[in-house]
């Protein structure tokens, strides 16, 4: 790009100073655990000009600030970040590093084409290895462990949605080390209660979350990068005449040659905005410890992923020092698309999650909880996740992964990077590359829509259970959700 001012120039504005004191909500168990010094880092102090301006320091900043710096070093950037680095989605998720987007292979090919679904699934796949590859590249301990996807079918009503799911993987030929397993071949992995069956994929890993997030920013330091914590963005601009794309921020404005998009759920809080995602709240329980005698009645040896089928969503996973966390969705999504640091914590939606994880291993009746939190996912329109930069403009995006944003970030950080750097990308034909999906609708049609949604959902989980078979009529509820 033309143009370039030195870092040492770009730099100068920037405060030496640490920001005042401010109240902070709870950050949680994963930047707790961390090991990682969480004063916040200096804010922006004025108006500066740099390369490339990355607006969120979560993982898609992180990565695609990372990207862009290993791509040409003597660019200057800057990551613009309201609280501290992983305070947001990715430092609060399900510790879930997968080769999923929200959107399965079977919609997705009915959406597209066969064969860019299995492009999909074949980047995906490949991006949870790069993930691991970079970290071990960057010395990064981010506690990972591969041991694939456990999709669990909890009684007869899930059992023919799992068979379906390999079924239509089989179908794409994008079946490869997946297994339906049965009852019996279930429980010598991990004895889950009134399991029937699982499809396990072996394309996944249990990573801290917390380390990799706080890792990836002193990566980006490493590289020449500068994260400014303690600023908020106001609005974000494109390029004007000759004048640059800026992100105006209560601290200063940052003008810039690129300005990247990567705030996630917090996007709908930006004006003009509002409607591209959809921030719905997932809430988490965290175990105690477990002792030697429980893991011995559950198994579970692997560190495996864990899923039900289950509309309103479980997740699960284990951590190295022998906790168990159980995710999943419920809270309600509030009007105007509203994230409050207060919604974190929805007692109803928390007693419920420790209600589901009793059920799933009865023996835990008794084990304190020793962590609850919660946090907004970003759910476009379509489910699909959206990635792109336009030169024109010289504003980017990655936005939109509906909880799948772990291994996805990469990869868009990745895309980003390319864009940014060398104005094309291997992956251009991704259907998710230079994709925007359609907006939601607004308000109170939205609240109106979300809650129906959520709703419908708890419903049609709880029929299905009682009845011990999946809805058979697809309604509208199931059709909004289908993806």
């Amino acid at each position: 790009m033309g143009g370039h001012r030195s870092r040492k120039e770009a730099e100068r504005p920037v405060a030496s100073r640490p920001p005042p004191s401010t109240a902070r909500a709870p950050v949680g168990f994963w930047l707790d655990d961390a090991g990682d010094d969480l004063t916040p880092r200096p804010p922006l102090d004025g108006d500066v000009h740099t390369d490339v301006a990355v607006v969120g320091a979560g993982f898609t900043g992180l990565w695609t600030a990372r990207e862009v710096l290993r791509r040409d070093p003597s660019r200057s950037v800057f990551v613009v970040e309201a609280d501290i680095a992983g305070f947001g989605a990715s430092g609060r998720n399900g510790a879930w590093l997968t080769a999923n987007i929200a959107v399965t292979p079977a919609e997705l090919a009915r959406r597209t084409t066969p064969a860019t679904a299995r492009r999909v699934v074949e980047v995906m796949r490949a991006t949870v290895d790069h993930v691991l590859d970079a970290c071990e590249e960057d010395g990064l301990d981010v506690q990972a462990r591969r041991g694939g996807v456990l999709r669990i079918a909890r009684g007869v009503h899930e059992q023919p949605v799992v068979e379906q799911a390999y079924a239509s993987w089989r179908v794409l030929g994008v079946d490869d080390g997946l297994e339906l397993l049965d009852a019996p071949t279930l429980a010598t992995r991990v004895r889950v209660a009134d399991a029937r069956a699982a499809l396990f994929d072996p394309h996944g890993a249990a990573v801290h979350p917390g380390r990799l997030v706080r890792g990836l920013a002193r990566s980006v330091e490493r590289g020449g990068g500068r994260i400014l914590e303690g600023t908020t963005a106001h609005s974000i601009h494109p390029r004007d005449g000759r004048r640059g794309p800026r992100v105006v921020t209560d601290r200063g404005t940052v003008t810039a040659d690129a300005v990247v998009l990567a705030t996630e759920a917090w996007t709908s809080q930006l004006p003009d905005h509002r409607r591209d995602v959809l921030p719905v709240y997932s809430l988490i329980v965290l175990t105690e410890p477990l002792d030697a005698d429980t893991w011995s009645s559950i198994g579970w040896d692997g560190h495996e992923l864990l899923s039900s089928q289950r509309l309103t969503v479980d997740y699960l996973s284990r951590t190295t020092d022998g906790r168990i966390l159980f995710g999943g969705r419920g809270a309600p999504y509030h009007l105007g698309s509203r994230i409050r640091p207060a919604f974190d914590d929805h007692g109803p939606t928390h007693a419920l999650l420790r209600e589901q994880l009793v059920s799933w291993f009865p023996q835990l009746a008794e084990v304190a909880i020793s962590h609850a939190w919660g946090g907004p996912v970003g759910m476009p329109r379509d489910w699909l996740p959206n990635i792109a930069y336009d030169p024109a403009t010289g504003l980017g995006r990655a936005i939109g992964y509906t909880g799948q944003g772990v291994g996805t970030a990469n990869l868009a950080g990745r895309i980003l990077g390319d864009l940014i750097v060398d104005g094309a990308t291997p992956f251009a034909q991704l259907p998710m590359v230079g994709h925007r999906s359609r907006r939601w609708e607004p308000e109170p049609l939205r609240w109106l829509g979300a809650r129906y949604v959520q709703g419908a959902a708890a419903r049609l989980d709880a029929r299905a259970a009682r009845r011990g078979r999946p809805p058979r009529r697809v309604g509208l509820a199931q059709r909004l959700l289908r993806h």
